[in-house]
């Protein structure tokens, strides 16, 4: 995946939400509310991670 061009950093920051939110569910997180937040951490970090790397 080329994360250069910004349709590749949208992806990566999308996946970056979803992916952890899902799998906090599946481990058992108390509510969505609770897995979202995972979410919005991991998305952070990406975030923070494409800013950092231009």
């Amino acid at each position: 995946m080329n994360i250069n061009r910004w349709p590749g950093q949208l992806l990566l920051l999308v996946l970056a939400f979803v992916v952890p939110t899902l799998i906090a569910l599946a481990v058992g997180a108390a509510n969505l509310g609770t897995a979202a937040t995972v979410g919005e951490l991991t998305f952070a970090a990406t975030f923070m991670f494409l800013i950092v790397k231009e």
